[in-house]
């Protein structure tokens, strides 16, 4: 019953984290209609939420010592590095296209589990990738502006890649001795973040007086102010808050596929705040991402590796069971 409530508890979690991060582009959109640039929309997110998060990061400084590749490679991967590759890929290839290959990562993290981790991965989560990708392609509309630009489809290929770095070690920092409390891995992530980004961003040559001003939220006007705190408080602080979290309750493989109703989300909130209208293509698609992620939660995480005994090791184990005895345990790095 125990497991039962952990899994239900990380699949809310899960679904509050998509609903949190989908929910960024309704805001950051008016926001960057009123005159600021998407690079500092960026900018403006992950510092706010860091200086949020910053008596956090102080009460956790001991984590610092603990642990501080994982904080730094949160920082580097989870905060920056999907934002920074994001932007660079949309500024190559459509938006579209970036956002499909982007969430390609729940296919990448099953790679890892399986082939890095060596742990079994569930033909109910495998299934749940495939479905939850096909579904993208309809909710995106991967076909209405595919251009193809190397440079662009890796900058997205990275933004996946620094996506599978955030399920990863959000599930690598609750494991063992070394566990680091999420909270604390999500403050010094941020904080590791807002600094490399500031470096990207510059936004000391951003038009601050936006911020004092409104902007266009479909056919209202609402203050600018109130969307970044949207943007901070909601798609950056709550975001990554109860995604971490559901990783550490479901599995890297299982939660990555829920996530991929980000988009679905994005979707659904620009066609009722925006009045960007959904296309028959892309309800279809967002059938199919729930359908996907709703086979994949079912899965159970693997967490035995999968290592295939040699052949001798297998004939001296049969050995010793012939004889009455247990199989001797080799010595790692003997003959």
């Amino acid at each position: 019953m125990h497991g039962t409530q952990g899994r239900g508890s990380g699949l809310a979690l899960a679904l509050a984290s998509a609903f949190a991060f989908g929910g960024s582009g309704v805001a950051a959109k008016p926001l960057i209609g009123a005159g600021l640039d998407p690079l500092h929309v960026v900018w403006l997110r992950v510092a706010g939420a860091a200086l949020v998060m910053l008596p956090v990061a102080v009460s956790h400084r001991r984590a610092l010592l603990r642990n501080p590749g994982l904080l730094a490679g949160f920082g580097l991967l989870a905060v920056a590095g999907v934002q920074a590759f994001y932007f660079a890929a949309i500024s190559r290839v459509p938006v579209g296209v970036a956002l499909l290959v982007e969430y390609l990562a729940p296919a990448l993290v099953l790679g890892w589990v399986r082939f890095v981790q060596r742990r079994h991965v569930t033909r109910s989560a495998a299934l749940g990738v495939v479905l939850a990708v096909a579904g993208l392609a309809c909710v995106v509309e991967v076909w209405s502006g595919l251009a193809f630009d190397v440079l662009g489809l890796l900058f997205a290929l990275g933004a996946a890649g620094c996506q599978v770095g955030y399920f990863v070690l959000s599930d690598h920092g609750g494991r063992g001795e070394d566990a680091v409390d999420p909270t604390a891995v999500i403050a010094h992530g941020l904080l590791v973040g807002a600094a490399l980004l500031t470096v990207v961003a510059r936004p000391w040559e951003m038009d601050w007086t936006v911020l004092a001003g409104r902007a266009a939220l479909g056919d209202k006007d609402v203050p600018a102010v109130l969307l970044v705190a949207w943007v901070v408080l909601v798609a950056t602080v709550v975001a990554y808050l109860t995604g971490v979290l559901s990783v550490r309750r479901l599995s890297p493989q299982v939660a990555a596929v829920v996530a991929c109703l980000e988009a679905v989300i994005a979707t659904v909130l620009a066609w009722v705040l925006l009045g960007e209208h959904l296309s028959a293509p892309q309800v279809v698609g967002g059938v199919l991402v729930l359908a996907g992620a709703a086979v994949a939660q079912t899965a159970v995480p693997g967490t035995a590796p999968t290592v295939e005994p040699l052949p001798e090791d297998a004939g001296r184990a049969e050995a010793g069971a012939a004889v009455g005895g247990e199989p001797r345990a080799e010595r790692p790095g003997r003959a």
